[in-house]
């Protein structure tokens, strides 16, 4: 009797049709879920799970689709490949919580009070500046406008701002390295 009809038999909850196409369905799924896994292990366990799911779905096969052989071995395929994908997802999730753990923990108040306190030194640097220096820094690195809208807003020539831009980042620049 051939697989096709087996496969029809099984469907209709005959166990001994069963014993034989797991007989001659057993050696080939593990073959291929041994290729695909490489583990012999977990190539035995999901060749178990697939013979398994062919006796309690085999009413959904379809002898027009195919034969019996190749619906059986497309679900072998189908779990071993699951399986790969199964196990590489959880090790890249343990791979995340490995780095997450590696991570310092964040400390929400020391990060403000720090940031708070960089502030405060930047405005205190900003101080020490000219109006001219301070304004073309402030338009600048705060507000985001170019050297060429600072010098309209300011009504100076371009090279004045840009002079005063320099002079004073070189300032701040020497101000802010003692906060380091």
């Amino acid at each position: 009797m051939g697989t096709d009809e087996l496969l029809v038999l099984v469907a209709g909850g005959d166990q001994t049709a069963f014993e034989n196409l797991y007989d001659t369905m057993s050696g080939p799924v593990f073959g291929l879920v041994r290729r695909v896994l490489r583990d012999p292990d977990q190539s035995e366990e999901v060749a178990q799970e697939v013979l398994l799911d062919v006796w309690r779905s085999a009413a959904r096969f379809d002898p027009d689709r195919g034969s019996a052989q190749s619906w059986i071995l497309t679900l072998a395929h189908r779990r071993a490949v699951d399986r790969v994908r199964s196990a590489r997802a959880a090790g890249e999730r343990e791979q995340r919580e490995a780095r997450r753990a590696e991570q310092p923990a964040f400390d929400q108040v020391a990060e403000e009070v720090e940031a708070g306190l960089e502030r405060d030194w930047v405005r205190r640097c900003l101080d020490k500046l000219t109006e001219l220096q301070r304004q073309s820094v402030t338009l600048a690195y705060y507000d985001g406008f170019t050297y060429r809208e600072v010098a309209e807003r300011l009504s100076l020539p371009l090279g004045t701002v840009k002079t005063r831009m320099r002079d004073g980042l070189t300032r701040l620049r020497a101000c802010l390295g003692g906060a380091a």
